[in-house]
């Protein structure tokens, strides 16, 4: 059967199949039928996401040029939090893996970070998810307990990755890595592994939103909005709360 007597319902079985091709784009660009148009603007859609998602894995092919196929890629979720652990997480991708939306967490919908975490823990060659409590928070400060976090999850992967790449926070590791500023929007790893740390945690604070429900947990995540802070001034901290954060210093020094 020629190209152009093709039914809708047919080019929509080829597209399913997944034979569509940029030959079957430019030769339907004309026909004005309401299906294949909506047929040609989702090839088009899907071809830019992965041209877009294609090109989040740069790092990842510098790194294989110098001899490193398994790269990992390093975040975290919960610097800034008033309450709760901070949670790191290593991820291990297929080099080239298409994940569609895969991007920064925090430019994802919950909706859109629980899909692609599932997709990430089904494909990823390896990933490690470590949580760092807030009375190792409150000990060491936030920023060398997300170190810890970091080297932790380094540590506990396996296979072991040749080359690490993190978000901004340099690391003195065993193998060689790079640290990228906004590296969870530039690298395919990162961004898998903010999705992964971002997801746990917000489950994390799920669970303590019903052990301590008066804070309202599970709509901010532990971060100092003006709910959290009244709460705060109500009912103190509560055993969650990091103590060398400000206000809960202040707040703990009143209760």
């Amino acid at each position: 059967m020629d190209g152009n007597e093709m039914t809708i319902k047919e080019l929509e079985c080829l597209y399913a199949a997944g034979e569509w091709s940029a030959e079957l784009q430019e030769q339907y660009l004309s026909d004005s039928r309401a299906g294949v148009q909506r047929l040609l603007r989702r090839w088009e859609r899907e071809t830019q996401e992965r041209a877009r998602v294609e090109a989040l894995y740069q790092y990842e092919f510098l790194a294989r040029e110098k001899g490193c196929t398994l790269v990992a890629g390093i975040d975290e979720a919960g610097r800034g939090p008033l309450a709760g652990p901070v949670v790191v997480a290593a991820v291990i991708l297929p080099l080239g893996l298409f994940l569609p939306h895969l991007n920064d967490s925090k430019k994802l919908s919950a909706a859109v970070r629980e899909a692609l975490f599932s997709s990430i823990m089904e494909s990823a060659v390896a990933v490690e998810i470590v949580s760092i409590s807030e009375k190792v928070i409150d000990e060491k400060n936030i920023y060398q307990a997300t170190k810890q976090g970091m080297h932790e999850a380094v540590a506990a992967l396996r296979p072991q990755p040749q080359h690490v790449l993190l978000d901004a926070v340099p690391l003195r590791l065993p193998m060689s890595s790079s640290a990228i500023v906004h590296g969870d929007a530039k690298s395919a790893s990162i961004a898998a592994a903010s999705i992964a740390a971002k997801v746990t945690r917000d489950r994390l604070m799920l669970k303590y939103d019903e052990e301590y429900p008066q804070y309202g947990f599970k709509k901010h995540k532990g971060y100092g909005t003006a709910e959290h802070l009244e709460a705060l001034r109500k009912y103190g901290p509560c055993p969650i709360h990091r103590r060398s954060f400000e206000p809960i210093r202040s707040m703990a020094a009143e209760h």
